[in-house]
């Protein structure tokens, strides 16, 4: 058993550094641009995914950035800029010269273009949008006008639809005569003569079946349509929850007018994701290539916010100094369970945040996630109770001192449950996101009541 397990973490280390950047391929990379061999700076280049080479620009300063790209040239593909954090994203686009931008907007699908230009000037606008062809060009605009974060900023405008009436031999001819297909689908879609799409039928099944049967016949059974105007969280949801591949997306009248793939509906998710855990630790979005002054600013709020909530902490501590004065252990103590409720919080609020997230925790089920969380606060708590009363009678010598810290442990344990949940829940019935403010909040409850419960049962019980 222990051979197997050693192996299987040799071939995940090993599967982690093939998709990883190379140091070395870095290193060679940029002494190529260093001696402006364009020579061998195409040939390291070319193994290299889009992905990686974005990966690349954004791990290198400014100067070499600037330098890479104008030695890379013409090179420069468009996936290149899709694969960009939008943090760096405008500034490559600077460097790119004309002729090599066009060539490489001209390559993205019309969704890819759009996410391009939402955070562009309107001068670098212009110009993408005048190298497109006029039916892309007027697609990108159609998107363009749709509310942010909405599915008709998330979809393309390239869709393979098919009449109900047609066979799966007219599908196949048509889809063989076609001069213009996207890259990459999924489904075709079955539309009445409206425009309104009835049913997606998946390439297998298109594939497999005869010519003669009628496409109805083999439609999928999950079949789901987005309105344009949904927020993309709910579309990503939909995806994730009824594992859809495609699905068509419809205007007002609902016409079929484009088409979400689950590669757009999968960034949307791990957008939202890193956003949460970003704002669980009162970060909002940031970025490596971020300028100091920038990251200072989206810090600051947060960091005040946590200094207000150990003033308060500090206040409830200064009302039992004579307390404190008299019993100096309990100054040794009292970290302790204000930690110890601060984690229990902690972790009472991730499990609630993510269940919010994915709709997980509604009102069907509060109160019993709520009484959980608050039994399993009272377990831990009975249990780290008997190992602090120990404590406390063997480092200070005083029964009494390890009841009291044991009984703070209790109280201070149950409430962060409680809290860890309840506060999120408050906060999401108000329309405040849960995981930006959430923290804070418990934070200062936990501190407040640890303090309170054991300070005031010291001064009760042992003066």
């Amino acid at each position: 058993m222990r051979d197997q397990t050693e192996i299987h973490s040799a071939e995940t280390i090993s599967r982690t550094d093939v998709y990883a950047l190379d140091r070395k391929a870095v290193a060679a990379i940029l002494y190529a641009v260093d001696v402006s061999d364009q020579g061998q700076l195409l040939a390291l280049m070319s193994p290299l995914h889009p992905a990686d080479i974005a990966d690349l620009l954004e791990q290198i300063n400014g100067f070499d950035r600037r330098r890479l790209i104008d030695l890379y040239g013409k090179e420069f593909e468009g996936d290149i800029l899709s694969e960009l954090d939008e943090s760096i994203r405008e500034e490559v686009i600077a460097a790119l010269r004309p002729d090599v931008l066009v060539e490489a907007v001209r390559d993205l699908e019309s969704d890819e273009v759009v996410d391009l230009l939402e955070d562009l000037e309107d001068r670098q606008k212009t110009t993408i949008l005048e190298a497109l062809p006029e039916p892309d060009r007027v697609a990108v605009e159609q998107s363009l006008t749709y509310p942010e974060f909405s599915a008709g900023r998330l979809m393309q405008r390239e869709v393979v639809m098919a009449p109900e009436h047609w066979t799966v031999g007219d599908a196949v001819d048509f889809l063989r005569a076609a001069k213009r297909l996207p890259d990459q689908f999924y489904h075709v879609t079955l539309v009445d003569p409206k425009l309104r799409p009835l049913a997606n039928v998946t390439l297998g099944k298109l594939m497999s079946s005869g010519r003669n049967v009628p496409l109805l016949d083999i439609v999928e059974e999950v079949f789901c349509v987005i309105p344009a105007l949904q927020d993309e969280a709910d579309v990503a949801y939909a995806f994730n929850q009824y594992h859809l591949i495609s699905a068509p997306v419809v205007d007002e009248s609902n016409r079929l007018i484009g088409m979400i793939t689950i590669d757009d509906a999968m960034a949307v998710l791990e957008e939202e994701s890193q956003e949460d855990i970003l704002r669980l630790a009162g970060v909002t979005e940031s970025n490596l290539s971020d300028r100091v002054l920038e990251t200072a600013k989206q810090r600051f709020p947060w960091l005040a916010v946590n200094l207000v909530s150990a003033i308060l902490a500090s206040l409830v501590i200064a009302q039992f100094e004579a307390t404190i004065a008299q019993l100096v252990a309990l100054a040794v103590l009292m970290p302790i369970v204000a930690s110890m409720g601060g984690n229990a919080g902690t972790q009472s609020l991730t499990v609630a945040v993510r269940a919010l997230a994915t709709r997980d925790l509604t009102a069907s089920n509060m109160w019993r996630v709520v009484r959980r969380e608050v039994v399993v606060g009272l377990l831990n708590g009975l249990l780290f109770a008997a190992v602090m009363g120990v404590v406390g009678f063997v480092w200070f010598g005083s029964i009494a001192l390890g009841g009291v810290i044991a009984a703070a442990m209790v109280v201070n344990l149950i409430v962060a449950g409680l809290s860890g949940t309840l506060v999120p829940l408050v906060l999401d019935r108000f329309g405040v996101d849960p995981a930006l403010a959430s923290g804070a909040f418990v934070t200062t409850v936990t501190d407040v009541v640890g303090f309170f419960a054991f300070l005031g049962l010291a001064a009760w019980v042992l003066l």
